[in-house]
């Protein structure tokens, strides 16, 4: 099931997107929400009528740099032997057909395509063999980076955690199962060109790999976010274009870059 929320008429819901073809597509609004058990209203308001919101919005994002080698390899960094994970704020998520603000600070703002995993329920000390239970789904993000500032000030929490810094949507795709989301074609574009084009099977720490390593340190909650590293290909974004993130199985996530006002 595809999980979408969205606002009409000055109102937030989550609904199920049902149809195959892009102009067709409805949601099914959702009783409550999606994170216990649910009831499909049966008010079906078509998908063009309405606002698309970031699919979740999560008390944390947790991020993965550097899981792809050959990403590590384009920017000079070796791989490091264990999971290396970073924060992005809840206040860097923005969602599809938002602007990415371009900030004031930078001078060379990149692209970095990613597999994001939407986590379910609390959790914490999640054993190997139980992450499948505290996967909700999974959606496409868009990790933007400062790179100037990322390697000018040694640490990230400006490069990558400002404002709009972390797009996210266009929906959560409840039916992928753990093996399946770990082989999937994860692909960039700016403008309509390919930049990036990858397979989430080139990560070098699994899924399971990072929710054990980030749950031994901390909890997770429902809606919580983890980013699990870009392929590689990543590059410069300029004020006007548009980037569209496509990851197979999900859909595609798209915003336009802007100078921040």
């Amino acid at each position: 099931m595809r999980i979408a929320r969205f606002s009409i008429d000055g109102n937030v819901a989550f609904g199920a997107v049902e149809g195959d073809k892009q102009d067709e597509l409805v949601l099914d609004i959702i009783k409550g929400i999606p994170f216990t058990d649910f009831e499909l209203s049966g008010t079906k308001v078509p998908l063009s009528k309405v606002r698309l919101l970031p699919p979740v919005l999560p008390s944390k994002v947790v991020a993965y740099g550097r899981n792809y080698a050959e990403h590590a390899k384009e920017l000079g960094n070796e791989v490091p032997d264990a999971p290396f994970a970073f924060f992005k704020p809840s206040t860097s998520v923005t969602g599809p057909g938002d602007e990415i603000q371009y900030p004031s600070f930078s001078q060379d703002l990149h692209h970095e395509a990613e597999l994001a995993v939407v986590i379910g329920r609390l959790c914490r000390e999640v054993p190997r063999e139980r992450v499948a239970d505290v996967v909700f789904g999974y959606t496409c993000a868009n990790d933007v980076t400062a790179r100037d500032v990322q390697k000018r000030e040694k640490q990230w929490a400006r490069a990558k955690g400002f404002d709009t810094a972390c797009p996210l949507g266009p929906w959560v795709e409840t039916d992928l199962d753990l093996a399946t989301a770990s082989d999937l074609t994860i692909q960039l574009t700016v403008n309509g060109e390919q930049r990036q084009l990858g397979r989430t099977s080139e990560m070098i720490h699994s899924i399971e790999d990072l929710i054990v390593n980030i749950t031994e340190a901390m909890t997770l909650l429902p809606g919580d976010v983890i980013l699990t590293g870009t392929p590689a290909g990543v590059g410069p974004l300029n004020v006007g274009d548009e980037v569209a993130v496509t990851i197979e199985g999900i859909g595609t996530l798209t915003n336009k870059v802007v100078k921040r006002g």
